[in-house]
């Protein structure tokens, strides 16, 4: 018997449930580190060990009050008011910094790249249960302008923990844009005919004028709240970006902790032009050495900096809009980054931002 009430459903899905085109870059040239987990002999790798040591350890009063600063508590909801460096050689690239590990990236031939895009708090159900244990929840983040996001070309993730990688956000940002991911994470997009581009470290896409390459990062993937306890355990790889336009090079670290891959990729690239670099979730009382493993220190990151030869940085990961993972305060990370910049003294000039706020190089 006819039945017209399965009409419907049958057109959602057939408007929903359109294949993706997932296009996946690895070859001889590309490099991907495996091992066993588990059980599984499949499980993405670091590249190398975490360091016996590190260059530099700031051990003592690592968080002294500076006037750079302003807070309405103690290291809590504050504003950077410091000076900015100059910049004298226009690169047109333009970064504005939307909160925690965002930013939406203006290349210059207009391009707008979109990276590790969160809109609010972690996917459901996960972020109702941090909310309810009162962990792990933020101050509503910013989003990119109806605008902006009409302009926009690409999105790129640089692994899939919930920090980085909100499914929720991937129905609004839709199907115009081509999607550029580590390895393993087309599974994690619902059917709806996104344009995925998985790819191995070192592998390259081309978008008009813009190269998009993938790099080695020092970290891990799960999409569980407690690592390593799961079959998802780095299942998916994780890694930075570099953004190259006729030569002028952009790079985003995303999550990771200091290791040589910093001089690998310099080697590789060259100079970088701007380096984004992360400075926070790097403490914690009982576990502190875990999350340095992980996660750069401010000290950790002008390392990286000196490796990269990075002729300018920005700094990222504190703030107002953070979830405060690994860290004492919303701004602890940038306090101890200025005052080990005075001890350090790096050459390369450190543009600091507020969230919201734009820079064009």
């Amino acid at each position: 018997m006819h039945k017209p009430y399965l009409a419907l459903p049958f057109l959602i899905c057939l408007s929903a449930c359109t294949a993706n085109q997932v296009e996946v870059t690895q070859s001889d040239q590309t490099v991907v580190k495996y091992k066993t987990s588990q059980g599984y002999t499949d499980r993405f790798a670091n590249l190398y060990k975490q360091p016996e040591r590190y260059p530099y350890t700031c051990e003592q009063d690592c968080y002294p009050p500076t006037p750079l600063i302003e807070c309405r508590e103690n290291m809590e909801q504050c504003r950077y008011i410091g000076e900015r460096p100059d910049i004298n050689s226009p690169l047109g690239f333009n970064v504005k910094w939307l909160g925690h590990a965002s930013f939406l990236l203006t290349m210059p031939d207009g391009q707008q790249v979109l990276v590790d895009p969160v809109s609010q708090q972690f996917d459901w159900p996960v972020d109702l249960g941090f909310k309810w244990t009162g962990g792990f929840y933020r101050t509503e983040p910013l989003w990119p302008a109806d605008q902006e996001l009409n302009k926009l070309t690409s999105v790129v993730y640089s692994h899939i923990h919930y920090d980085h990688f909100n499914k929720a956000d991937i129905d609004t940002l839709g199907t115009e844009p081509t999607y550029y991911t580590p390895l393993g994470f087309a599974d994690y997009f619902a059917s709806g005919g996104y344009k995925i581009n998985e790819m191995a470290w070192y592998a390259s896409a081309q978008q008009d004028q813009l190269n998009i390459h993938f790099v080695p990062a020092h970290h891990f993937s799960s999409r569980i709240v407690v690592p390593y306890l799961t079959e998802d355990n780095d299942a998916t790889l994780w890694g930075g970006w570099i953004f190259e336009y006729q030569g002028k090079t952009l790079f985003y670290a995303g999550d990771t902790g200091y290791s040589p891959h910093f001089k690998d990729i310099q080697q590789k690239y060259g100079d970088i032009d701007v380096c984004l670099l992360p400075i926070a979730s790097y403490h914690h009382e009982e576990y502190g050495n875990w999350y340095r493993n992980v996660h750069l220190t401010p000290e950790d990151m002008l390392v990286a900096a000196d490796d990269l030869n990075c002729q300018q940085v920005v700094p990222w990961g504190y703030g107002n809009m953070s979830w405060k993972m690994g860290d004492l305060t919303s701004h602890s990370a940038l306090f101890r980054l200025l005052h080990v910049k005075q001890t350090l003294a790096p050459q390369r000039p450190i543009y600091v931002l507020n969230e919201g706020e734009s820079v064009t190089f």
